[in-house]
């Protein structure tokens, strides 16, 4: 029967014509790249064939076990069993699995996820026993998949050239994986030769594909919402494929809470409806790999793409959309979110539906939508996190991961921000080099901060409750388990079976991990939310956040955190929280609390030590200069006392803080003063330099004398400042003398006046009575000659009648016309039909007795 199966297998899968070839560069060079696109096989056929476990004309025993590399553990579960299926056995003889919480390793294939191989080598870099490494699914940029890839090269080059590497990918995408592993052979300076690629046709079956959008667009995706009107409308396209085709429907969809709901919007569709992803049940996991009685939807995540075979599928619906983590390195903040899938993504997804026979895809998009999607996924490695990244590196002896072999850099800010982690939980040491503890945390196989909050929480609540509630932590929490995590963790450990597939994953993880921990002597842990409450802080110090006045929390990273509406913390309103998960939506003010648990602030102190600072602060605050010593939890004051005198000179500071901020409205500006500042302001802009510049930002740089030799301390020695005085100081003495003369603040005109010149505007202005010009054929020209005065004339009653920069022109043109307008209204005042030999008079005539 086994052999049957294998040479049904062999016959079936078009993987097998690739095998010789594979085998053949595998021998020459060492490393290869195989192409093989969905359900061609490799996944099934390329371990048995490498480890010689094909039928009697395979090849002999190489030498030692293949590893398989898989980037998640339903895919690893998933090939183990395949395989031993295959092979007429069960998982655990020659095919085994080591996935976290499973480990049965078998004796020539080993099916195991990233995660896995990254701490064996950082163990046992040599990986001694084993012949042929086959990293499955590298197209998809997972980054532990490509430190993996990194890792195994360097082992090639120093420790083991004979180990043997195989990128398996399902795109014809190979050109970079060719130069990447090319570049393990050649000498250095020596040209890089590629690695040989080793393609494998597509199955022959057609998949035709039907353009199925929504008559009206949905709105698009933001942050991990989706619209609903969307999922609604992918719910009616899974009943329009089940009446118009045969075979089952597979259905991709981006997370577990989409499917959650197109599930229940295909209740009553006469078919089994199964939900696929990443916390799903093993016997979920099961039920989809096998053929089922009747006809079944197979509701999946991303996790469907490429890595897991579902038998019977003969049609697929795309709605188009994935998860992608975004990460906030300056607020410690990562999340998931929503995004449109790419070109080879969607084409992944459709090769689904041709596995077996003809089929088709209902894309919920249209085709010129298709048109403008992204080529290809962005790599893991410019999103996400990378504190474990850098865990890893350190450990592998390369900080800044400047020698790993990589296709894409990491991103210097995200590395920047993850060294920043590691040497704040004691990972590495100033210069980037792991420290021992940093070793021991890696070992944990749980993301540092994690590490760091159970080895540091077990000593304080006991392994077993940190344990637990590290396990918690370790992977996003079920639908509806609120955001107490303290009732969660209370629900999981109640008596009885576990209740569902994530409370027995809860229960493996937790026990994995109290077993990782020496034994130590128990410790009392205290009431629960002291307990989680402490090692979720150890874990995110940063999130330790105090409620503020407006029921909002502050973190101690300085972002704003809000409670969800209907939150089961809302009503307690506690003052301090340890936050577990939160993420940032975009567009968002403040960050938003997943979960979090009720803490007091000895906790806080205690678990951000670190964060925990006493500062003497002189800073404008609320309108005026405070001098504060305050201690500091991170961005949240704990304490503040008055400090008694502060220093002169950040007093100083602080006050031209003050005026940045609100302006030199703080200065008290008399009519002599403001007036000043124009006159000097005109000279600026008619001479230049070396006249000095007044508008608000330099005479703010010069307050700073000003502030100095006034002593001021406060708001209200900046309103008694001399204004005046203080300008009239700024020119340079030379400057200073000619003042009057070059802008003078008044100009005596022919009637005897002494009238005031208005230097507010672009040009300076002399407004005055018609008849106190007359005979006045010029006005005075200012700055030297090099600005002449514009004159505004006015009516008796002080009204404008006309405005002029040349005197004698408007005698000559523009009198008449005024005249004759005026004079009849104002009879009592002279209006001479020679203006230029009249009297000037500033007076009336006198009136006539009666």
């Amino acid at each position: 029967m086994p052999d049957e199966r294998l040479r049904a297998a062999l016959t079936a899968l078009p993987v097998r014509r690739a095998l010789p070839g594979l085998r053949a560069a595998l021998d020459e060079r060492g490393v290869a790249v195989l192409a093989a696109p969905p359900g061609t096989g490799k996944t099934t056929l390329v371990p048995p064939a490498l480890a010689g476990l094909l039928p009697p004309d395979g090849p002999a025993d190489p030498g030692g076990k293949v590893i398989v590399v898989e980037p998640r553990r339903l895919a690893a579960r998933a090939a183990a069993r395949r395989m031993a299926w295959l092979l007429g056995e069960r998982v655990g003889g020659r095919v085994g699995v080591s996935v976290r919480g499973e480990h049965r390793p078998g004796t020539r294939i080993e099916v195991v996820t990233t995660g896995v191989l990254l701490r064996r080598l950082q163990d046992e870099p040599e990986l001694a026993g084993v012949a042929t490494v086959v990293l499955d699914e590298c197209h998809e940029r997972h980054l532990d998949a490509d430190t993996a890839m990194a890792f195994l090269l360097d082992v090639r080059a120093a420790l083991r050239p004979e180990l043997r590497l195989v990128a398996a990918s399902a795109t014809a995408d190979t050109a970079p994986w060719a130069r990447l592993l090319g570049g393990a052979d050649g000498a250095d300076g020596a040209p890089v030769v590629p690695a040989p690629v080793v393609e494998t046709e597509a199955a022959l079956h057609p998949v035709e594909v039907i353009w199925a959008a929504p008559e009206r667009p949905p709105a698009p995706p933001h942050g991990m919402r989706v619209d609903p009107a969307l999922l609604g409308h992918v719910a009616a396209t899974v009943r329009r494929a089940l009446a118009e085709r045969d075979g089952d429907v597979l259905c991709f969809l981006p997370g577990a809470g989409e499917i959650a709901r197109v599930a229940g919007l295909l209740s009553g569709a006469g078919v089994d409806v199964l939900q696929v992803h990443g916390q799903a049940p093993a016997a979920v996991q099961d039920a989809v790999l096998a053929l089922g009685e009747r006809r079944r939807v197979v509701l999946a995540t991303s996790v469907a793409e490429s890595s897991l075979t579902v038998p019977g599928v003969r049609v697929v619906v795309d709605s188009g959309l994935a998860r992608e983590p975004r990460t906030d390195h300056a607020r410690g903040l990562g999340a998931l979110t929503t995004v449109r899938v790419s070109r080879a993504a969607a084409e992944q997804r459709a090769g689904r539906a041709g596995r077996e026979a003809p089929g088709a895809v209902y894309r919920c998009w249209s085709q010129a939508e298709h048109e403008r999607l992204p080529a290809r996924p962005r790599p893991e490695i410019e999103l996400a996190d990378l504190t474990a990244f850098a865990l890893h590196a350190a450990c592998w002896g390369d900080p800044d991961a400047a020698g790993l072999a990589l296709l894409d850099a990491p991103p210097q800010a995200a590395m920047r921000a993850a060294h920043g982690t590691l040497r704040a939980i004691g990972a590495v040491d100033g210069d980037g080099k792991v420290t021992e503890r940093g070793r021991a945390l890696a070992r944990v196989g749980v993301h540092p901060r994690l590490a760091r909050a159970l080895v540091d929480g077990a000593a304080r609540v006991g392994a077993r409750a940190a344990a637990q509630v590290v396990a918690l932590l370790s992977e996003p929490p079920p639908r509806g388990a609120g955001d107490d995590l303290t009732a969660v963790w209370r629900t999981l450990r109640g008596p009885g079976p576990p209740a569902d597939a994530h409370a027995a994953r809860w229960r493996d993880e937790a026990r994995r991990l109290q077993n990782a921990l020496p034994d130590g002597p128990p410790r009392a842990a205290g009431h629960d939310d002291a307990v989680a409450g402490t090692v979720v802080a150890l874990a995110f110090p940063e999130r330790v956040a105090r409620i503020r006045p407006d029921g909002g929390y502050l973190m101690a990273s300085g972002t704003g955190a809000a409670l969800a509406d209907g939150s089961a913390l809302a009503a307690a309103r506690a003052e301090w929280l340890a936050v577990a998960v939160a993420d940032r939506p975009a567009g968002a003010a403040s960050a938003r609390v997943r979960q979090a648990v009720v803490i007091d602030e000895d906790i806080a102190r205690l678990a951000a030590a670190p964060l925990l600072e006493e500062d003497e602060e002189v800073a404008w605050r609320d309108g005026d200069v405070a001098a504060r010593r305050v201690e500091r939890l991170g961005a949240i004051e704990l304490t503040v006392r008055p400090l008694p005198g502060p220093d002169p000179e950040r007093v100083r500071a602080a006050l031209l803080d003050g005026l940045r901020a609100e302006g030199l409205g703080l200065l008290t500006w008399t009519p002599a003063a403001v007036a000043l500042r124009e006159r000097l302001a005109f000279c600026r802009r008619a001479l230049g330099d070396p006249w000095p510049m007044v508008d608000d930002a330099s005479l703010i740089e010069h307050a700073a004398d000003w502030i100095t030799a006034a002593g001021a301390r406060r708001r209200a020695d900046l309103a008694r400042l001399d204004v005046a005085a203080a300008l009239r100081a700024l020119p340079p003495w030379e400057c200073a003398a000619r003042l009057d003369e070059l802008a003078p603040e008044r100009v005596e005109v022919p009637s005897g006046s002494r009238v005031r010149v208005d230097y507010s505007g672009e040009r300076p202005v002399l407004a005055v009575k018609l008849q106190e010009l007359f005979g006045w054929d010029a006005a005075p020209r200012l700055a030297g000659g090099r600005v002449p005065l514009v004159v505004h004339l006015l009516s008796p009653a002080g009204r404008p009648a006309a405005v002029t920069a040349d005197l004698a022109s408007f005698w000559r043109d523009g009198y008449r016309a005024v005249r004759a307008e005026l004079r009849g209204r104002y009879p009592r005042h002279p209006w001479p039909e020679d203006p230029a030999t009249a009297e000037p008079t500033r007076h009336a005539k006198a009136r006539r007795a009666r």
